[in-house]
């Protein structure tokens, strides 16, 4: 049997130590580690958790990479065609990791009613189209379907149901203003057959979803040109190398830009959340590791007598500097525990049952908080809180080699 955890696991399980001047300290030192381990739990949960909701919601209406004309303007508006029959259209086969490539268009109209107007600009898409995203936003009707022949069906944001006071089935006329000033604008009638809100306002207050084959005739367009390109891939960390990819793997014509660069003020602000999370956990480890520092050496104080007759029996300094090292470790595994189930208790309340919100959604693009519960990072920050906590107990471990065991026994 281990000598040291022997003596360290009677220490543990005898009555006098949990009723001893230093159980108020040990427990405190535990719920340090406990509460830190929470903490850092939803810092990293609900940072990462807010990042990919953000992110996810941007990829929605962009695609992860655009193809466009180098001559395209700003107005989100689609000008100048760009023919389908590319050797990247359908499979992008050229380049690893691309999920999938589609063809929209877009053009500004006007919706209005007897009583009010809203700018919008319908996004035209077609049978390519993915509606992975938009599934997850939809929050009343159905989603279009454009696979089969041109039809009026249109899917609109939450924003412009309640501007228009419009809901499923009614009918809106979109007008579409012409290239030639002198020419009256081109109404349009479209059924709404769904609502959707993703909660990104300057995504909400813009898009309306239709029919591409409407966009195409409006601009005189061939049923095989379309606006441009939107690249989905599979991996988000890697989306610089695979815009650099796709950008030499497309025709000189053609103009390639990332999520990240189009909407550059977004990622910019999501990327903040990292060094918060950094600094989050770089505290509650330097708290958590100063409380068990300290019970470890109230534990020293208090056993300073037993030091003594230990060392007076033969037992070397490191013998008696594992016992207490023992003693720590479960201390600490102890506050990993309860940490963890606790924290985790919240974070699946919260992911499945939502119970916090944002007190301003707008300013977050989301009403409710997310969450992101991964094993992986679960493990690591286990993992990393108990070997860096137990790395700062072997310096004041030291002082046990200074006692001396004629001095300890006699230690009142």
């Amino acid at each position: 049997m281990n000598f040291e955890y022997f003596i360290a696991k009677r220490i543990i399980d005898s009555k006098a130590y949990k009723s001893s001047i230093s159980a108020p300290i040990i427990k405190i030192g535990i719920v340090a580690i406990a509460l830190g381990i929470i903490v850092m739990m939803i810092a990293i949960a609900t940072g990462i958790g807010l990042q990919q909701k953000i992110r996810d919601k941007v990829v929605a209406f962009n695609g992860h990479a655009t193809i466009t004309n180098y001559d395209t303007n700003n107005s989100q508006e689609s000008e100048k065609p760009i023919s389908i029959n590319q050797d990247f259209y359908p499979d992008f086969n050229s380049v690893s990791g691309i999920k999938h490539v589609q063809g929209v268009a877009t053009r500004h109209a006007v919706f209005i009613q007897p009583d009010t107007f809203e700018s919008v600009v319908i996004k035209g898409v077609g049978a390519d189209y993915d509606w992975q995203y938009l599934q997850e936003f939809l929050v009343e009707g159905v989603l279009p379907d454009f696979s089969q022949k041109r039809n009026e069906d249109l899917l609109i944001s939450q924003y412009f149901a309640n501007r228009l006071n419009l809901k499923i089935g009614d009918k809106v006329t979109a007008y579409f203003l012409d290239k030639d000033a002198t020419r009256l604008p081109r109404p349009l009638g479209y059924n709404v057959v769904g609502i959707y809100n993703s909660g990104f306002k300057d995504f909400d207050q813009q898009f309306a979803i239709g029919d591409i084959k409407h966009i195409q005739r409006l601009n005189k367009w061939e049923a095989d040109q379309i606006g441009n390109f939107e690249v989905f891939i599979d991996d988000f960390d890697a989306i610089d190398q695979k815009t650099t990819a796709i950008f030499q793997e497309t025709p000189s014509t053609l103009n390639v830009e990332s999520v990240k660069q189009k909407f550059g003020m977004v990622f910019e602000w999501i990327g903040i959340f990292d060094k918060n999370i950094i600094g989050i956990i770089g505290i509650m480890i330097i708290v958590a590791g100063i409380n068990m520092i300290t019970a470890l050496l109230v534990l020293i104080l208090e056993r300073t007598q037993m030091i003594g007759i230990l060392k007076a029996l033969g037992s070397s300094s490191n013998t008696v500097r594992k016992i207490f090292i023992y003693n720590a470790t479960y201390l600490i595994l102890k506050g990993l525990f309860w940490g963890n189930l606790i924290g985790l208790s919240l974070l699946f309340a919260q992911k499945y049952f939502g119970f916090l919100s944002f007190p301003n959604p707008e300013q977050y693009y989301m009403t409710t908080i997310p969450v992101y519960i991964s094993l992986d990072y679960i493990l690591l920050l286990n993992i990393g809180t108990f070997v860096l906590c137990l790395a700062m107990l072997l310096i004041p471990s030291y002082i046990i080699t200074k006692i001396s065991p004629v001095k300890a026994i006699r230690f009142e």
